[in-house]
């Protein structure tokens, strides 16, 4: 069991496979892109397959694969099903929805369970502005695909802006009820490249279910170790709002999730200063012994939480395209 020394136990884990992404989000990535790491530098399936096995002895029960945008990353249904192998009891995927049309079937085929798809406009010319792409019909396409695929539930997430999405957020819900579909609502964080971030762009959560009932009461879901707060509504609708309150309403005390970037650094925290690198540790040859060790060092070492919005705050040096959702 991965526990740190404030009782939490980390069961949820969150892979990057890849820091590309196909989409240049305005809260996440400069238009013109990022410098990409090298291939090499990236952990290969067979080392990040390796490293599942060890959090999975340590009592890992979830594994999310992300990016950056992990349909980008070739022959991904390889991954998955190496992961699947393994008998992960919750196997999902983050992801954008423009690749996922081509790729739903044979990711359920090879053992995918769920999705989580990133959608933040429901207006053709706003997800253009947003996204940088003018991708909103390829991306219904792949919710579409994915529901025929079984990939359930299906999960949208989105990100709301002060002034830019922000009156969707009742569409959102009408969306949801006519889907069945569970929206996710998630307050901006400080984690865009260029750290254009300010406490002015954040829609708090409180404000966004307030827009939702008034249009649809609502009835709370028993939380679990979820972040997100979960609503049905009150008429019986099908599908669900939920909200991911992590500036104004922090979750850390019950925070159950540990990352590995892209090329290989253990992180305890989405906003964590340091890092672990395992890639060094695999490719040096370390014992699964070894490697955890340095899993349950670094998780031991989290810290009671962030500090966004307080004065000590320090933005981390990654962003989040490069850490991995």
């Amino acid at each position: 069991m991965l526990l740190d020394r404030f009782g939490r136990v980390a069961d949820d884990l969150r892979v990057s496979v890849t820091d590309r992404c196909n989409f240049r989000c305005t809260y996440c990535m400069p238009a013109g892109g990022m410098p990409w790491l090298p291939r090499e530098a990236l952990l290969t399936y067979e080392e990040i397959d390796r490293l599942a096995g060890v959090f999975l002895s340590l009592g890992v029960r979830t594994i999310r694969l992300t990016g950056g945008e992990p349909l980008v990353r070739r022959e991904i249904e390889t991954l998955v099903g190496m992961l699947a192998a393994r008998g992960v009891p919750d196997l999902s995927m983050t992801t954008n929805g423009v690749l996922l049309a081509e790729h739903a079937e044979s990711l359920a085929r090879a053992g995918l369970r769920r999705i989580n798809v990133s959608v933040d406009s429901l207006l053709r010319h706003r997800f253009a502005e947003m996204t940088r792409r003018d991708a909103l019909g390829a991306v219904m396409e792949g919710l579409r695909a994915a529901e025929a695929a079984g990939l359930s539930p299906i999960k949208l997430n989105c990100v709301v802006l002060r002034g830019t999405n922000d009156d969707e957020v009742a569409d959102f819900a009408r969306f949801a009820r006519a889907t069945g579909y569970e929206v996710r609502f998630i307050e901006y964080m400080p984690l865009d490249a260029e750290g254009s971030w300010s406490a002015g762009h954040v829609v708090a959560s409180a404000e966004i279910l307030a827009t939702i009932t008034a249009a649809f009461p609502l009835t709370p879901v028993s939380r679990g170790t979820e972040p997100a707060t979960t609503y049905r509504f009150a008429d019986g609708a099908p599908g669900s709002v939920g909200v991911i309150p992590s500036v104004t309403q922090p979750f850390c005390d019950r925070c159950n999730r540990v990352r590995i970037t892209s090329d290989g650094q253990m992180r305890n925290c989405l906003f964590a200063l340091e890092e672990t690198d395992l890639r060094v540790l695999l490719r040096a040859g370390a014992s699964d012994a070894e490697l955890a060790h340095a899993i349950g060092s670094n998780v031991e070492r989290k810290w009671a939480g962030h500090h966004i919005g307080r004065p000590d705050f320090v933005r981390p040096g990654r962003s989040m395209s490069m850490i991995g959702g």
